[in-house]
């Protein structure tokens, strides 16, 4: 079937139940009536898991859904009963007892004060019961609560937009692909100094998150599933983690972790590991890596889903290099590990950069902490070296302007086609 009819018969069930009153949300009349917002294509159908583009008001989003059918979520057992147009009565003290804890059990950690507050339990009207159903159903899914608890509290990530029964919108972003020749459709600008520009604003960018992620919050923020495809970047070169389903705060983290096992292989969670203590034969509930650097290979993943963390296909046999890889293995070591060719940045500059990547991305190195600093101020070097090298031109004000501490570029340029030559080769 092709990819638009598909999407047109998801849209025309979705609204024969927004209109029958059963389900709800601020897009269903921008859905069903306005007009104004289409489906185009499905992107990603697995398990029920659908996500689909979509065209918002002029702008492009992205429509997410752990399950395809509503009725695959467990309903509300406080609407029993109810009529149509019921649920005005319903304590909104009880209600949002309910919903935190199904955001405690998707977060592992009690959610912040107010935090729930955005999503509208307060909120009456003819059509109550549909929105309650709803929102119950995006309560069941981990990505959706974390993104909501996150708006306007991170860069790197994508805000919530709006919903619309069990499908929330997060806008379209340019993804990462293992097929693009710089893993990110960056384009080229200025030749091989600005693709090299490019990739250094971005990889300063991509420590920056690692940097928020860890210290920003109460808890750490762990990514458990780091590749291309999870992540995109804004004009500015900003990193945006747009695929959550398998980040964790340290709490869930924890849980997850703390499994029986026989050796340390067993204590493996995708890109998150642990240690085996083989006198008890449990695995420590601290992650032994971090977002940042890679840890032990190994060729299997061995722990079955838990309730509350995210229910997604597990890969039974990844390949050593998927298991055994985070933000330096599977990103860094693309742009950075060429010793050959000719380059936009010095050979000095560049081996030195080299050897900073190898060393974050080292089974078991030591102090994070210290690598990333290294790791900053090599690409901050980077940019300096490239600025100083361009020949200003009259009338023409250099293009790179960014927060010297951060050291992202912030005045980036969109293009859709993919490197030609590898920015530092």
């Amino acid at each position: 079937m092709e990819p638009g009819v598909e999407a047109g018969k998801d849209s025309q069930r979705q609204c024969q139940d927004y209109r029958g009153g059963a389900l709800g949300g601020d897009l269903c009349e921008d859905l069903c009536e306005a007009g104004q917002l289409r489906y185009r294509r499905c992107l990603y159908y697995e398990r029920g898991k659908k996500v689909l583009q979509a065209d918002w008001r002029g702008r492009p989003v992205v429509l997410k859904s752990k399950e395809e059918a509503f009725s695959s979520f467990p309903p509300l057992g406080l609407l029993d009963g109810q009529p149509e147009a019921g649920g005005q009565d319903l304590p909104e003290a009880e209600l949002l007892a309910l919903a935190a804890g199904e955001a405690r059990s998707a977060l592992g950690l009690e959610p912040a004060e107010g935090g729930l507050g955005r999503l509208g339990l307060a909120r009456r009207g003819p059509r109550r019961r549909g929105q309650l159903a709803s929102l119950w159903a995006l309560l069941r899914q981990e990505e959706f609560v974390l993104l909501s608890l996150l708006r306007g509290r991170s860069p790197h990530a994508p805000p919530v937009l709006g919903s619309c029964g069990p499908f929330y919108a997060v806008e379209h972003l340019a993804a990462g692909s293992p097929g693009h020749r710089a893993l990110f459709p960056l384009g080229p600008d200025g030749g091989r100094r600005g693709q090299a520009r490019a990739v250094s604003g971005v990889a300063l960018s991509f420590l920056d998150m690692v940097r928020h992620f860890d210290h920003d919050f109460a808890h750490r923020l762990h990514l458990c599933d780091v590749k291309p495809e999870n992540f995109a970047i804004r004009s500015d070169f900003t990193v945006v983690a747009i695929d959550v389903d398998m980040a964790f705060f340290e709490p869930k983290m924890r849980e997850i972790l703390e499994q029986n096992c026989t050796r340390d292989e067993d204590c493996n969670f995708f890109d998150c590991f642990s240690k085996c203590d083989l006198r008890v034969h449990r695995c420590g509930a601290q992650r032994a890596n971090s977002n940042l650097q890679r840890g032990p290979l190994s060729p299997r993943v061995l722990f079955p889903p838990l309730r509350g963390s995210c229910r997604c296909t597990w890969r039974s046999s990844p390949s050593p290099h998927q298991l055994g890889s985070v933000v330096c293995d599977k990103i860094f070591r693309h742009w950075f590990s060429s010793p050959l060719g000719s380059s936009a940045v010095s050979g000095p500059l560049r081996g030195q950069l080299r050897a900073a990547v190898q060393e974050c991305a080292a089974p078991g190195t030591q102090g994070a902490p210290r690598v990333l600093g290294r790791l900053r101020s090599l690409l901050q070097a980077v940019l300096r070296e490239l600025r100083d090298g361009e020949e200003p031109r009259p009338g023409v004000r250099s293009r790179l302007h960014g927060d010297p501490h951060r050291g992202t570029p912030g005045a980036a340029r969109k293009a859709p086609a993919v490197f030609g030559n590898h920015p530092f080769e």
